[in-house]
């Protein structure tokens, strides 16, 4: 159980930085757009993170 959780939050750590690392470097006709995009996703990473923490609350009350 404890390798399983582990193995989410590295993953979702990586592709976290994956994501910042690739719009730190925007194309020139890209760049006005990038800070939406920024937004998008950061509020999707929130979104499946606080889903995964009640999955994972959820799971371990039934167990």
């Amino acid at each position: 159980m404890k390798f399983g959780m582990t193995l989410i939050i590295i993953v979702l750590v990586a592709a976290l930085i994956g994501t910042l690392a690739l719009t730190g470097k925007p194309d020139e006709d890209y760049k006005g757009s990038t800070k939406q995009n920024t937004v998008r996703l950061t509020a999707i990473y929130v979104i499946v993170i606080l889903g995964a923490i009640g999955g994972l609350a959820w799971y371990i009350t039934l167990n």
